[in-house]
C-alpha cells in the first residue's frame, strides 16, 4: 500500500496536474476586448507542454517522499522553480505568438498558469513551514522568487504578455499612482497612531473605558468601506461649503484618509492594550521595588515588552489600509484602484491585475518586513 507522506502536497500536486491537463496556460486574442483563445499547456510547441506536466507531477509525487529536511529543501526549490520557470515560459509563448500577428494582439494568463503557480507557491511555503526557517532565512526565500522575476521583467523576457504591454501604455500615470496609494496609507497611518494608540493605553488601564471603546471601534469595522465612504461626502461638503479655507472637499483624499484611519484604530488600539496587558506583574512590582516612577516604568518596562504585540497590530492595519485604499479610488483619491477600476470598465483584465499585484506585493512585503521585526524583538526580550 502507497504511504502518503505530506497530504497537503497531495492536495497541491493533484490541483497541479488538474490545472495542466484541463484548464488553459495561456489565452491568445486580436486585442484586449476580445476574449481569447484558450492555449493549454500540452498544446504548446517543443517539449514545453510534457515539461510543465512533468513539473506538476514532481509536485504529487512528493506527497510520497518522507518529509525530512533534504526533501522539504528540494520541495522549496522546486516551487520556486516551478513559478520561475512558468513566468519566462509565457514570455517566450508570447514572443512566438506575436510573431506575425497585430501589434493590438495580446497573450494573457490562463486559469491553468494560475493555478499552477498558486500550487507551487503554496508547496513553497508549506516546505518553509516544515522546516521552521527564521524570518532572515525566509527572507533569502522571497529574494529567490522575487530576483529572478525582477531579473526576467527588467530584461524584456515578457515584455509580449498582455499585462506588460498594459503597463507601457500606463506608464506615465502609473508610478504617479502607485506613489499616490503609498501616499494615502501613510497619511491615514498618522492619526491612527495618534488616536489609536492613547485609546489603546486608556482602554489597558480603565475597565470602564475598555468596553465603549472597543465597542463603537468594532462598529465602525462593521460599516461596508463603499458606505463609509460615502456617508463622508455629505458632511464634508457641507464642511468645505461653511470653511473653504480648510482645503477640504467631500471627494478626493481627505474622505479617504479619514474612513482609513477609523478602519485602522480598532487594530492599533486593540494590540496596543493587549500588548501593556500581557506584561507581568512581577515585572512591574519589581521596576517600581528599585524606585521607577509610573512614567519611569511604562517607558522603560512597559513599552519595550509591549512592542512586539504592537508592532503585530500596526503590521495588520498597514496590510487592511493598502487593501483599501484600493477603493478609495471609486471617490475621486486616485491610488492604484484607479488602474483596477478602469480596467473593469474597459473590460481589460490584464489592466486590472497591472493595479492589484502592486497592491498585492505592498501588502507581502510588510508582512514580511513587520514579521521580521517582531521576530528580532520577541528574541532580545526573550
Amino acid at each position: 500500500m502507497i504511504a502518503i507522506r505530506n497530504r497537503v502536497l497531495l492536495v497541491l500536486g493533484a490541483l497541479a496536474v488538474a490545472a495542466v491537463l484541463t484548464l488553459p496556460l495561456l489565452t491568445h486574442a486580436p486585442n484586449r476586448l476580445l476574449s481569447g483563445r484558450p492555449i493549454a499547456a500540452l498544446d504548446l510547441a517543443g517539449p514545453w507542454g510534457p515539461l510543465v506536466l512533468a513539473a506538476a507531477a514532481l509536485l504529487l509525487a512528493g506527497a510520497l517522499v518522507p518529509p525530512r529536511r533534504p526533501s522539504l529543501t528540494m520541495q522549496l526549490l522546486l516551487g520556486i522553480g516551478i513559478a520561475i520557470g512558468l513566468v519566462w515560459l509565457a514570455g517566450v509563448q508570447a514572443e512566438l505568438l506575436a510573431a506575425g500577428a497585430r501589434p493590438s494582439a495580446r497573450t494573457s494568463f490562463g486559469s491553468g498558469f494560475w493555478l499552477l503557480v498558486l500550487a507551487a507557491l503554496l508547496a513553497a511555503a508549506d516546505a518553509a513551514r516544515r522546516l521552521d526557517l527564521g524570518p532572515l532565512a525566509r527572507l533569502g526565500v522571497a529574494l529567490l522568487l522575487a530576483v529572478p522575476i525582477a531579473a526576467l521583467i527588467a530584461g524584456g523576457a515578457v515584455d509580449q504578455l498582455s499585462l506588460m504591454k498594459e503597463y507601457v501604455q500606463q506608464h506615465g500615470v502609473f508610478g504617479p499612482q502607485v506613489l499616490r496609494h503609498l501616499l494615502l496609507v501613510g497619511l491615514a497611518l498618522v492619526p491612527t497612531l495618534l488616536i489609536g494608540v492613547p485609546l489603546g493605553i486608556a482602554a489597558h488601564r480603565s475597565a470602564a473605558a475598555r468596553g465603549p471603546i472597543f465597542s463603537i471601534l468594532g462598529i465602525i469595522q462593521t460599516i461596508p468601506s463603499i458606505a463609509l465612504f460615502g456617508l463622508l461626502i455629505a458632511p464634508l461638503s457641507a464642511l468645505s461649503s461653511a470653511l473653504p479655507w480648510l482645503g477640504v472637499s467631500g471627494i478626493g483624499i481627505t474622505p479617504a484618509v479619514i474612513a482609513l484611519c477609523l478602519y485602522s484604530l480598532l487594530p492599533i488600539a486593540r494590540n496596543t492594550a493587549a500588548g501593556l496587558g500581557q506584561v507581568e506583574a512581577g515585572v512591574i512590582d519589581a521596576a517600581r521595588g528599585i524606585g521607577m516612577t509610573r512614567r519611569q516604568i511604562f517607558r522603560e518596562v512597559e513599552v519595550p515588552l509591549a512592542l512586539p504585540v504592537f508592532l503585530s497590530g500596526l503590521r495588520i492595519t498597514l496590510i487592511q489600509a493598502i487593501g483599501l485604499a484600493a477603493v478609495a479610488a471609486l471617490i475621486g483619491a486616485g491610488g492604484l484602484g484607479a488602474v483596477m477600476f478602469q480596467g473593469l470598465f474597459a473590460n481589460a483584465l490584464d489592466l486590472v491585475l497591472l493595479g492589484a499585484l502592486p497592491i498585492i506585493l505592498m501588502a507581502v512585503t510588510v508582512d514580511a518586513v513587520f514579521r521580521i521585526l517582531v521576530a528580532a524583538l520577541q528574541g532580545r526580550t526573550a
